[in-house]
């Protein structure tokens, strides 16, 4: 073969080669992304307290719009899976949010996951229920989730401390990082996720605009 096309050939191997490696490398990191949190202190170098406030919410955004949060978070229909179908068999919240009777969330939802199949798993915690339906989150923006957290008659009356205190220690929004086979965990740690909350909180507990 002629040395110039050999060389031509071997250029443009390699090229190829690397862009399939940008590609890859991208898509991984793009993964890592969706699949951690960046702490408060990434967020140091915004101008402003209330432009620091809103990124560090977005940021933890990515824990409450995650299906493991929004899930139970919802109206009339309960959701579940990482696609967010209506659970099977259909059930109801009840008064207390833990079913009604003949079908109460304890029925299948035992006090830790077990294992039902090699990829799939039962999820279990005690209690094991929904969210007050004040609390629904389900369609709304960030922004509108946001507002809704500092507000007491649609957060269970808390305080932004107790906000944070529920994002930081409860342990049923601790599971949603320890979900079990089957279905994939919210971003990064409950650990992390408390101190986004408590940044924001301190920061003044802006929320994002619509846009962001």
């Amino acid at each position: 073969m002629n040395p110039i096309k050999v060389t031509l050939l071997f250029i443009t191997i390699t090229l190829l080669g690397a862009t399939l490696l940008d590609r890859v490398h991208a898509h991984n990191h793009s993964a890592d992304d969706a699949s951690s949190l960046k702490a408060p202190e990434d967020f140091k170098h915004l101008s402003s307290e209330e432009a620091y406030s809103k990124a560090v919410f977005k940021e933890l955004g990515k824990v409450i719009q995650h299906p493991r949060c929004i899930n139970c978070h919802v109206e009339d229909v309960l959701l579940q899976g990482d696609d967010q179908k209506p659970h099977m068999p259909p059930v109801e919240r009840g008064v207390a949010d833990i079913g009604v009777p003949g079908m109460m969330c304890s029925t299948c939802h035992g006090a830790h996951n077990v294992d039902v199949k090699e990829d799939w798993s039962m999820p279990g915690h005690a209690p094991w229920k929904a969210a007050p339906i004040k609390q629904k989150w389900l369609g709304k923006s960030l922004s509108e989730i946001c507002a809704q957290l500092k507000d007491p008659e649609r957060n269970g009356g808390k305080s932004l401390d107790a906000v944070v205190k529920h994002i930081a220690e409860d342990d049923l929004v601790g599971w949603g990082f320890h979900p079990g086979k089957g279905r994939e965990k919210a971003p990064g740690t409950q650990e992390e996720a408390g101190a986004l909350a408590k940044a924001w909180v301190k920061s003044g507990a802006h929320c994002p605009s619509q846009s962001m």
